[in-house]
């Protein structure tokens, strides 16, 4: 079996270090990608250092990043997004994405904001064409919780993605970050994950947190 290499587009950033830290945690090999060598070399040694031994997390430029990898994860902001997929589309070819871009439009991050395509998952879709799986995934876990090293079980991920055997990949490498994967149908549905990251921004403002997620009940765990 191929090993597993996720390769983190924007992880340098708090939650693409978190799920770095989680993933390595879990003895999978991870690359940091970043546009400047410095900052993803920073973003890996931060992470090495948090998990206490050398877990092998590497940094280096996107497009290595993306090349090298063989699943790829894009947590970048969104402002960023579209370009960044342009940068990697030729190296992404043929690979899942894990696209985790929320189109967040500052100051009102609290409301709702689609874009025009209907989700970053879906710009992203349609940048990198149709050989290209991408799938929507941990919109909804905050990077306190990845990184605080305690059981994340009560928080749930919902993955969308146009293809099933995607999302059931996907799913796997979510139960490696401590959480609970459930599939969410298709890429359209997106756009209700994504847009439930302004509702938690907003419950955590209202209530004085930074953690909140979701749970799916009435099914029972596999």
């Amino acid at each position: 079996m191929e090993e597993i290499i996720i390769g983190i587009i924007g992880g340098t950033g708090k939650e693409g270090k978190g799920l770095a830290y989680r993933w390595a945690r879990n003895g999978i090999k991870v690359l940091i990608g970043s546009r400047q060598q410095e900052k993803a070399e920073s973003a890996a040694l931060f992470v090495n250092e948090r998990l206490g031994f050398d877990g092998g997390v590497e940094g280096a430029i996107n497009q290595d990043v993306a090349d090298r990898a063989n699943i790829v994860v894009l947590t970048v902001p969104f402002s960023a997004h579209a370009a960044i997929c342009e940068e990697i589309s030729p190296f992404v070819q043929g690979k899942i994405v894990i696209d985790v871009t929320v189109p967040l439009v500052p100051p009102r991050v609290t409301k709702v904001q689609m874009p025009p395509a209907g989700s970053a998952t879906q710009e992203a879709q349609s940048i990198f064409g149709e050989n290209v799986k991408v799938v929507a995934a941990f919109q909804n876990i905050s990077y306190e919780n990845l990184l605080n090293g305690e059981s994340i079980a009560d928080c749930d991920v919902i993955v969308c993605g146009g293809d099933r055997s995607a999302r059931d990949a996907v799913i796997d490498l979510v139960k490696k970050t401590g959480l609970n994967g459930w599939d969410g149908g298709p890429v359209e549905n997106a756009v209700v994950v994504e847009g439930l990251t302004s509702i938690l921004i907003g419950l955590n403002k209202r209530y004085g947190t930074n953690s909140a997620g979701i749970r799916i009940t009435g099914i029972p765990l596999e």
